[in-house]
């Protein structure tokens, strides 16, 4: 059989004294208090609950009550006024057949109005809203009584009286209350209804309730009396009843009271203008406001309290059992942790507690060194006299608090670096027994910072070596954290150099603040990962003091101690600078020489251009003396001569003044040019090398270009070259007249999501061959026999040094070439620096 054969049924009572003897005490204390306590909370719970359940079938009977009750006397209501109705119609009949006429109405009239007190008065109103007759009661107020062809005012009948001509029908207002400006002094309840005349609208008899007879005749006693009834309008404002009296002021001390039960609904016929509405009369607490109530509820709370009471001492019991065995768990867990060996000497000098982690650095069990005596089985045989004399010092208390290092060697004859801390072992009664001892094992950190201060050097060095002025200073404080060789041999050491750089790198730095004598990081506390992480940033300045132009770097960087520093690197460009300013010169020689070069080629065509003004100047000047010496010329024809004269002179001067112009030698000026008179000048120009090559030259110039700042000169040169290499192309090339064309157009364009200006040289010649699109802006490479080779390529520099681009493409018919179209752009609003060269590769399209 089992064991657990022999344990008692779980249904049986013998099973539950099992089940209770196996739980610990303070389970048993716990089932003991908070048994009684579920046992009160339960019977509250349900009679809550009784309470509760009486008190929702109470409030759901008196609200079914109410709700039968209005529409009882809805019904009632409605009844009364579908037969006063019913009368009016009748009367309106007998109106309408001219069974009755006026002294005959006024007597059917007195007749209802006397026999229902509700009714206020009756009206006959013609089809054009005069009066014919009426009777009004004794009890109604000035503003009902009318005179027999009195007109009707406009907003009297509240649009009834239009609405039941529009339907012909009988219409009910809705309640005219004294506040809408009706004139009347009480709320009052309008019927129309129509007279038909043989089809035709023939007037209205209207008849007028008092809202608050409607309430006291139409609604039955028997209802008033239980409930405060009240006639509402649609705006919620009382018209007639009363307002239910004040609640008891003790109900209100129950937090689960409510309102008395409350129903409306619209009176019919007369709709949502006119509601009903009753509550109901509290005059009573109900059963949650009985004494037995209160009674049961103190005596619950007073055991819950007492209850609670128990519990919570119990509890506090318990858990300060609890937490006693969890600290010594929890301390002795911690000292079995870790990681520094500690060990406790009495203050005889002998060991008598040692934790795990200084049995695994010596290598030695605790029994092996508990109550052992110096020398302790740890001590070095050669360290022995010197570890002596630290433990005297140790047990006299002369041990410097920072710790020192002494040798250790383990079981197995190894010896290794420590560090012990030493400090006096107080019992709780405040006496010293002994000396508490821990060991920190720093073999590898003393590795470690050995290998950091070798590192160091080396870092050194090479900083020291480098040819750039290397230095590194906090933001917000003038203290220099690092310098080399070259920076202190250029500024000697002192951190204006390095501030002095930064200014006139215009690299944003922080100005030094009080909290620089603390040597407190000003921008502590805030991110630096998007400083740190930013990119450097270059300037080219020039120092005077040194009399160089130095290249400075700046970086952000966490310094060692965690503060944000700035460090600058200076680099000695003098040299490069240099090169550059002769580079820059000979490019200028070389524009220059270009343009010479140019004019020389068109020199003949020059000469010719100028033969003919020459020419005519001399024909004139001959034909006037000889017309003078036989007297046969006027003033007339002597004027209009010199005037023929002196336009073809100006003509030569412009030309001679253009080319003068081109060719001179002067420095870059970068102004706001006009594109269309820089595009007339190269034409003007250019023109001159096309007509010798028979050439036809035409342009396209688009309409309000705006100024680009460039150097005219400089970008009347690239046109000018443009033009006369497809002039020549097309002289290569053996046209016909016909096709010898080059067209020359400007257009403003978006390149680069930027503004630009387009010129675009279009030459009808044989085009580029792919060798020569491969080294088309080689320097010195030239397709034409008495060519330099160096005229696209300084085209090309001209255009990227006014930051645009410049690029060549055939123009194709099919598979045919027939044609060359050079374009580059300038862009209208200069790039704050210059954009990258482009490469020497063209596409061909």
């Amino acid at each position: 059989m089992p064991p657990t054969a022999l344990l008692p049924s779980a249904a049986s009572p013998a099973w539950w004294s099992h089940w209770w003897r196996k739980q610990s005490p303070s389970r048993q204390d716990r089932f003991i208090t908070l048994g009684p306590l579920l046992a009160v909370i339960l019977f509250l719970a349900a009679v809550i609950a009784a309470f509760g359940y009486l008190r929702i079938e109470e409030i759901d009977r008196e609200r079914q009550a109410v709700r039968r009750d209005v529409e009882y006397a809805q019904q009632r209501l409605r009844l009364r006024l579908l037969e006063r109705q019913e009368q009016l119609m009748r009367i309106g009949r007998d109106i309408s057949n001219k069974e009755i006429d006026r002294e005959e109405f006024i007597l059917q009239a007195e007749s209802l109005v006397n026999q229902y007190p509700e009714l206020l008065a009756v009206t006959w109103v013609d089809s054009k809203r005069k009066v014919v007759g009426l009777y009004v009661s004794a009890s109604a107020n000035v503003a009902q009584v009318r005179v027999a062809g009195e007109q009707l005012k406009a907003g009297e009948t509240d649009g009834t009286y239009g609405l039941a001509r529009d339907l012909r029908q009988p219409v009910y207002s809705r309640p005219l209350n004294p506040n809408d400006s009706s004139g009347y002094n009480a709320p009052v309840l309008q019927i129309v209804v129509p007279l038909d005349s043989q089809g035709k609208f023939d007037g209205v008899i209207m008849g007028e309730y008092s809202i608050d007879g409607l309430l006291r005749f139409g609604v039955p006693t028997e209802v008033t009396a239980k409930y405060a009834f009240m006639l509402v309008d649609d705006k919620n404002r009382v018209l007639a009843g009363n307002m239910p009296p004040p609640r008891n002021p003790a109900a209100r001390l129950l937090p689960w009271s409510d309102d008395a039960a409350e129903y409306e609904i619209p009176v019919s016929p007369v709709g949502n203008g006119l509601l009903i509405r009753a509550q109901g009369y509290r005059t009573s607490l109900g059963v949650v406001g009985s004494g037995f109530f209160w009674l049961v509820s103190a005596l619950s709370a007073i055991t819950v309290w007492m209850l609670l009471g128990t519990w919570r001492h119990t509890r506090r019991r318990v858990q300060a059992q609890q937490a006693l065995i969890t600290e010594t768990n929890f301390r002795r867990a911690m000292e079995n942790s870790m990681l520094t060996g500690m060990r406790v000497l009495d203050l005889q000098g002998r060991i008598t507690y040692v934790n795990p982690a200084f049995c695994q650095m010596t290598g030695l069990t605790e029994a092996e060194l508990v109550g052992c005596t110096p020398p302790f089985p740890h001590w070095p045989e050669a360290e022995i006299d010197t570890l002596m004399a630290r433990l005297n010092d140790e047990l006299n208390g002369r041990t410097p608090p920072s710790g020192f290092e002494v040798k250790v060697k383990r079981k197995n004859g190894q010896v290794f670096d420590a560090r012990l801390y030493v400090s006096p072992l107080i019992d709780p009664r405040g006496q010293q027994t002994g000396w508490m001892t821990s060991m920190t094992d720093i073999t590898e950190p003393r590795r470690i910072r050995d290998e950091l201060t070798a590192s160091y050097e080396r870092f050194t060095t090479v900083l020291e070596g480098l040819d750039a002025a290397v230095s590194v200073a906090p933001l917000g404080s003038e203290e220099l954290l690092f310098a080399n060789k070259l920076y202190r041999s250029w500024f000697g050491g002192e951190v204006s150099g390095h501030m002095n750089l930064i200014a006139q790198a215009g690299v944003p730095a922080t100005a030094p603040t009080d909290d620089a004598l603390d040597a407190v990081d000003g921008l502590a506390g805030f991110p630096t990962d998007t400083l740190t992480d930013a990119q450097t940033e270059n300037a080219e300045i020039f120092v005077p003091e040194l009399g160089k132009w130095l290249e400075v770097r700046s970086r952000y960087l966490t310094w060692v101690d965690g503060r944000l520093a700035q460090m600058v690197i200076a680099t000695d460009i003098t040299p490069r600078r240099h090169a550059e300013e002769q580079a820059a010169l000979q490019n200028e020689r070389a524009q220059n020489a270009s343009r010479l070069i140019t004019m020389g080629e068109m020199a003949s065509s020059v000469a010719h251009e100028l033969n003919q003004p020459l020419t005519a100047i001399n024909n004139y000047c001959n034909g006037m003396v000889s017309r003078i010496k036989s007297q046969q010329i006027s003033n007339e024809d002597l004027l209009g001569a010199l005037e023929k004269t002196a336009k073809q002179a100006h003509r030569a001067g412009q030309i001679i003044q253009r080319i003068r112009a081109f060719v001179k030698r002067s420095e870059p000026n970068r102004t706001l040019s006009d594109v269309g008179t820089m595009v007339n000048n190269a034409m003007e120009l250019a023109d001159i090398e096309l007509r010798r090559h028979n050439v036809r030259l035409s342009h396209y110039i688009a309409a309000r270009l705006p100024e680009v700042m460039v150097d005219p000169i400089l970008i009347e040169q690239v046109l000018i070259n443009l033009m006369k290499n497809g002039a020549e192309s097309i002289e290569q090339a053996h046209l016909p007249p016909a096709r010898r064309s080059v067209e020359m157009r400007v257009v403003p364009k978006h390149i680069e999501d930027q503004a630009v200006v387009e010129f675009s040289v279009l030459d009808s010649g044989r085009g580029l061959s792919p060798e020569v699109m491969g080294r088309l802006y080689e320097a010195f490479y030239s397709t034409k026999a008495e060519g330099m080779g160096i005229g696209l390529k300084l085209c090309r520099s001209i255009v990227e040094s006014h930051q645009g681009r410049m690029e060549a493409e055939n123009l194709y018919n099919g598979e045919e070439v027939v044609g060359c179209r050079f374009t580059f752009w300038i862009p209208v609003t200069p790039l704050l620096s210059p954009l990258p060269p482009a490469t020497d590769n063209v596409a061909l399209t």
